[in-house]
C-alpha cells in the first residue's frame, strides 16, 4: 500500500536551534497517529513542515507517493508545480491550538468560505455543506451563532468542520485541547475520536495520554528533535523501550 505522506530525514533549524533531526515518518491510509513528548521536542514543528507553514532545510516530503518537496542545505531542489502544490497541500486539513475562526463571520459563514472561495462551490452546496459538517461535530444548532457567542470547545468544533469542509485525506491536530478549560476538552475529543473511526487519516499532537491510548494506531513520542520511539499504544505506554519514553511516562502517568 502506497503511504499516503512520507517523509525522508527532515531538518528544520531555528537559528542554531536545530528542532527536527532526520525525521523519517510514513503515514497509511487511515493512520491514527498521536505524537506526544515534553515542550521543545518540535512535535508541532513538524506538522507545520509537512503543510509547509515552516521551511525546512534538507529532507523530501511525499504526498501520495509523489516527490512533493525536496530541500538541502536550505535549498529546493525539487518542488511539485504551483498548481499541483496546491493541490497537494488541501487535501491536509489543520487544526489549531487557537481556534483562528473570522470574529466577523457566523459559524456557519466560517466552514463556508474556504469551499467558495478555493473551490468554487455555490453558496447554496456551501450552505448545505456547512450545515451538514456542523450538525457532524454536534454543532447543528449554532449555525448563526458568532464565535464570541461560543465556548471555547465550541469554536473549535466550528474549526474542525471547517478544515473538513475542504475534503482533506489527511488531518493534522496541532494540540487542539490545550487552549480549552478542561471540562470542554471531551466535547472535542469525542468529535476527533468519531472522525478516527469513521477512516479519515489524522496526526495529532497531543497531551490528552487517554486519547492517544484509545484512538491512535500509533503513537510516536518525540524528544530532542527527533522519535526516539514508535509503537502501538499497548506497547508505548505499558511497556517503553526508550528510557527516555520511560522517564516521560513516569512523570505524566
Amino acid at each position: 500500500m502506497e503511504a499516503i505522506l512520507r517523509t525522508e530525514n527532515l531538518n528544520k533549524h531555528f537559528g542554531s536551534l536545530h528542532v527536527l533531526r532526520d525525521i523519517n515518518l510514513t503515514v497509511n491510509q487511515g493512520d491514527v497517529i498521536c505524537i506526544v513528548g515534553p515542550s521543545g521536542a518540535g512535535k508541532s514543528t513538524l506538522l507545520r513542515a509537512l503543510n509547509q507553514l515552516e521551511d525546512i532545510q534538507s529532507g523530501k516530503i511525499f504526498i501520495d507517493g509523489q516527490l512533493f518537496l525536496h530541500r538541502a542545505r536550505g535549498k529546493t531542489l525539487r518542488s511539485v508545480k504551483t498548481k499541483e502544490h496546491k493541490k497537494l497541500l488541501l487535501e491536509m486539513g489543520m487544526v489549531f491550538q487557537s481556534f483562528n475562526l473570522f470574529p466577523h463571520k457566523t459559524a456557519l459563514e466560517n466552514v463556508m468560505l474556504a469551499p467558495m472561495k478555493v473551490k468554487g462551490f455555490s453558496t447554496e452546496q456551501a450552505k448545505a455543506r456547512a450545515q451538514a459538517l456542523l450538525e457532524q461535530v454536534g454543532l447543528g444548532d449554532k449555525g448563526d451563532s458568532y464565535p464570541s457567542k461560543l465556548s471555547g470547545g465550541q469554536q473549535q468544533r466550528v474549526a474542525i468542520a471547517r478544515a473538513l469542509a475542504m475534503d482533506p485525506r489527511i488531518m493534522l491536530f496541532d494540540e487542539p485541547t490545550s487552549a480549552l478549560d478542561p471540562e470542554l476538552v471531551g466535547d472535542v475529543l469525542g468529535v476527533m475520536k468519531n472522525l478516527a473511526e469513521s477512516g479519515m487519516t489524522m496526526l495529532v499532537v497531543t497531551h490528552e495520554m487517554g486519547f492517544a491510548r484509545e484512538a491512535a494506531d500509533r503513537v510516536l513520542f518525540m524528544c530532542d528533535g527527533v522519535i526516539a520511539e514508535d509503537a502501538s499504544p499497548e506497547q508505548l505506554f505499558t511497556n517503553p523501550q526508550n528510557p527516555r519514553t520511560q522517564q516521560f511516562l513516569s512523570s505524566i502517568l
